[in-house]
């Protein structure tokens, strides 16, 4: 029978999911434009689009940083409050780096993005465990399909917008940067109509729900501990409680060697991904494609990995789930040598982009499924995302220094397979199912096997 709470619970609910989806819009957008515009924002400043190549590797670095923070702040503030502020810095940087000033601020504001999306990377999933109980596993997929989605359509559409017809002439790139963030005001005002909301209240049980904290850190961490298993259709199986008394978990995950498989699985995987996202466009107009079609082909990668995406639960079962990790980087591999040797075609494209989705919800996925609870997981997560992150912010960097320095694709080709072999090697160890703090030491022998 409904409770007198259910309708309130039930309307915050639907604000939370409006808020979710409109912040998930905003997750990508402003880093996916950056590549088809290189170079227009290379000519305008003076410089080669080589040397900007560092330009998409910046929010990389920023998430490296602030990924590990993350987890704290959200402890001290609570979840939505962190979230709230994180939307403000994306708007602030987004402006900053488009409106007209010295070439410094360019750096700077996408820095200041690139904070910002590290926060929104490790909490939000964090938050739709924590509110959404059966429903994570469909708000989840919408939440990716959003990210991911949106983010394509910012690499199609930024080159069109820049050379849009004003009456000053050309508006150029950065009006096209500045439009990448448009639905952020939406996206926060949504955001912070969503956390004031009345929240039904939960009786306290031995759990350790916290009435007192209303909506605060506490109660957070409380709730994100409960809806650890809640609708979640791949779990580790439940373990005994572990005394983490004598180390905090978001210092003990630092230690663990599954953690580390993790966090370079997920590590090679952007480096790839970031070098194709920010360099398909360039290969393909030193072939002889006009700007907007490769712009368009970027858009294209990125619109086919949702499907990788949202493809993972049919393939990712039986036998395919110790050999997934491995087999798909090979694919991305293999696709993106295609399109380098025989030049750009829409098949190479599509399994690429199938590739790249993919491996990229093998990479989250590995974050809850060698985990054995949320908090672990969140632990994990922010472990994961900074290590990751950092191997892969120097890689759109060294791919065009590659370009530079041979003044063809084939080193740069030769950088992408490497890791994309480190990925399927490093894809053999993670893919076997173990899990983060299980101690794998040896039984204690029965006292008749003793006297044997």
């Amino acid at each position: 029978m409904p409770t007198p709470t259910a309708p309130r619970r039930s309307r915050r609910l639907v604000l939370l999911f409006i808020a979710v989806c409109l912040v998930a819009i905003n997750m990508r957008m402003t880093i996916t434009g950056i590549g088809p515009l290189l170079e227009q924002i290379a000519a305008d400043l003076g410089t080669s689009p080589a040397a900007l190549g560092g330009l998409a590797s910046v929010p990389l670095a920023a998430w490296a940083i602030v990924s590990p923070l993350t987890h704290g702040l959200s402890m001290r503030f609570g979840l939505e409050r962190t979230v709230g502020w994180a939307l403000v810095a994306l708007m602030i940087g987004t402006a900053w780096r488009s409106l007209p000033g010295p070439p410094i601020s360019l750096w700077l504001g996408t820095a200041l993005i690139g904070a910002a999306l590290a926060i929104g990377n490790v909490l939000m999933p964090a938050v739709i465990r924590r509110d959404f109980g059966d429903r994570i596993p469909l708000v989840m997929g919408v939440y990716t399909a959003l990210l991911g989605g949106l983010g394509a359509v910012s690499a199609g559409v930024v080159v069109p917008i820049s050379h849009l017809e004003g009456g000053d002439g050309e508006l150029g790139w950065r009006l096209a940067l500045l439009t990448t963030g448009a639905m952020i005001p939406v996206a926060l005002v949504a955001w912070v109509l969503a956390a004031r909301a009345p929240r039904a209240e939960t009786p306290v049980t031995d759990r350790g729900a916290d009435p007192s904290a209303d909506g605060g850190p506490r109660r957070d961490a409380a709730q994100l501990g409960e809806a650890a298993h809640a609708g979640d259709p791949v779990v580790a199986p439940p373990a005994a409680p572990r005394a983490t008394a004598g180390m905090p978990v978001g210092r003990r995950i630092w230690r663990d060697p599954v953690a580390w498989f993790v966090a370079l699985y997920m590590g090679l995987q952007s480096t790839i991904f970031y070098m194709l996202a920010t360099w398909l466009a360039p290969i393909e107009t030193d072939s002889g494609v006009s700007p907007v079609d490769a712009g368009i082909s970027v858009m294209l990668l990125q619109l086919v990995s949702i499907v990788g995406s949202l493809a993972l639960p049919l393939m990712y079962r039986g036998r395919m789930r110790r050999w997934l990790a491995a087999i798909v980087p090979l694919v991305v591999g293999a696709s993106f040598a295609a399109i380098v040797l025989s030049g750009p075609a829409l098949p190479w494209i599509v399994l690429c982009g199938l590739g790249c989705g993919t491996s990229l919800s093998i990479s989250l996925l590995l974050m809850a499924v060698r985990a054995r609870d949320a908090i672990t997981a969140s632990a994990l997560s922010g472990m994961a995302q900074s290590i990751g992150y950092l191997i892969a912010a120097p890689g759109p960097a060294l791919f065009g220094l590659a370009h530079e320095a041979s003044g063809a694709w084939i080193w740069p080709l030769a950088l992408l397979l490497a890791a994309s072999l480190g990925q399927a090697l490093v894809g053999l160890a993670v893919g076997r199912e173990r899990f983060v703090f299980d101690r794998r030491e040896r039984p204690a022998l029965s006292p008749r096997r003793r006297r044997a």
